[in-house]
């Protein structure tokens, strides 16, 4: 076999020459492999071992263990800060929930631990010396782009229904794509994925959603996906009007999905628009209709679509910020844009720059998975000339009641009682200032204020 070199970390280095020093056989396995073998940097290295448990707590009882995972075998050592998880090797016993094995039996060998993982890019093991180990043809299908389960993939899903939503994941992940007997057996068992816990599925969705494959991924196994998210279902094959549309409901959002610039967003402002793109137009099903012309219409799509979206995110479990972030660029992604400066500002106020400047990268990647016509050309216009201003006049303009002139001890001091009137004062010279029939300075204010609580008395 052709030995290939790996570069390994000094820490996962120290680890193997610790446990191949008294006696034990010891490899990195896994994503490390996979990952190096593609040119990529690993994110972590795990490394499995002949070594029992006790063993290692006892070769490693210097260095701070974590022993969470002792019971199946893992023990996790950390070094200079970062934890690696070594585990000994082993058959995994029954899985009657589709998630978890009943028991797990430790075995001396490599090969019947390598037997016993998801899939062949994943079930590759290297140490110094010996090479890769590639039992299962892992270099092979990660050079044609083909995920392709270990074994028979039916058994590999029965065990762990979650390897479906992975199976996914990794193909977003490395623009690969499944095999046709992965994807079968993904397809027949899709409803297993009711038996994962939401919060599971909750992250696999979300680390297939913020990669750049997830638009190609989604398009290619919807079917598949409905399981984890049965709303996804009538999404497929929902027909749209070619005015403005040339895809179904489903594969229009897989390109929008895929056509989201997420370039200066933060985390938390990427995984919003991730997966408001993902829901955007989930209650279209719900809401056709077909009109005398023969066209489809969706009337109300977008706030039933954010009543829906928000049921879904709930049941995931998803944070609060997500939820409300993703939900409110929901209910208005297809709303036209605000036109003028007095509108624009008002906007401003209602809901802040950052939530509009996400509301445009949504609607961009939303008409950039419409039909390429004049119509669509001239609303993403209109986009772009409603970004370009409310970027100027979040920068320049008054649109909240920090940013104006005086404010309620101002009013006080000149005479205005302490109450309820105080704010509503300042919100009435906040909107004399947005509609641009009073200017934002502290005397003019004053005078406005005067005015109108003598009009009022």
């Amino acid at each position: 076999m052709r030995q290939e070199s790996i570069r390994l970390p000094r820490d996962a280095m120290w680890l193997l020459q610790t446990l191949h020093a008294a006696g034990h056989s010891a490899y990195v396995v896994g994503g490390g492999v996979r990952d190096s073998l593609l040119g990529r940097q690993p994110g972590d290295w795990d490394i499995c071992t002949s070594a029992r448990p006790d063993q290692m707590k006892m070769l490693f009882a210097d260095q701070q263990l974590i022993l969470t995972g002792e019971r199946h075998g893992t023990v996790g050592v950390v070094l200079h800060g970062k934890p690696y998880e070594i585990t000994t090797y082993r058959l995994d016993g029954a899985y009657l929930d589709h998630r978890h094995p009943e028991n797990v039996r430790f075995v001396s060998e490599l090969a019947a631990d390598l037997a016993r993982r998801d899939f062949t890019i994943n079930a590759m093991a290297y140490a110094p010396g010996e090479g890769v180990i590639d039992l299962y043809g892992g270099r092979k299908d990660l050079n044609a782009g083909i995920i392709r389960c270990v074994g028979e993939p039916s058994a590999r899903f029965a065990e762990d229904a979650l390897r479906i939503l992975r199976a996914l994941r990794f193909a977003a992940r490395l623009e690969f794509t499944l095999d046709e007997q992965t994807a079968a057996a993904a397809l027949s068992a899709r409803d297993t994925l009711q038996s994962v816990s939401a919060e599971r599925i909750y992250a696999e969705l979300d680390g297939l959603l913020s990669v750049p494959g997830a638009g190609h991924v989604l398009a290619q196994y919807g079917q598949i996906l409905a399981g984890a998210v049965p709303e996804v279902g009538p999404c497929i094959g929902c027909t749209q009007p070619g005015r403005w549309h040339c895809y179904d409901v489903w594969n229009h959002t897989a390109a929008a999905v895929g056509a989201l610039d997420l370039r200066g967003q933060d985390t938390r402002g990427a995984r919003i628009l991730c997966w408001a793109a993902f829901l955007h137009d989930i209650a279209k099903p719900l809401c056709r209709s077909v009109g005398p012309d023969g066209a489809a219409h969706f009337k109300g799509h977008n706030q039933r679509g954010a009543v829906v979206a928000r049921t879904i995110l709930r049941r995931l479990k998803a944070p609060g910020y997500l939820i409300e972030g993703a939900t409110g660029l929901i209910a208005i992604h297809d709303a036209p844009v605000p036109v003028g400066d007095v509108a624009i500002l008002k906007c401003l106020n209602r809901y802040g720059a950052i939530f509009l400047r996400r509301l445009c990268t949504l609607k961009y990647a939303d008409l950039d998975a419409h039909a390429c016509t004049p119509d669509v050309a001239a609303r993403r216009q209109d986009v772009e000339v409603f970004e370009k201003r409310m970027s100027e006049l979040a920068r320049t303009g008054c649109y909240t009641m920090r940013q104006l002139a005086v404010n309620g001890a101002d009013l006080m001091e000149a005479g205005m009682p302490a109450g309820p009137k105080v704010g509503q004062m300042l919100h009435a010279l906040l909107t004399a200032v947005m509609e641009g029939r009073l200017s934002n300075e502290r005397n003019a204010l004053l005078a406005e204020a005067e005015r109108l609580a003598h009009r009022s008395e």
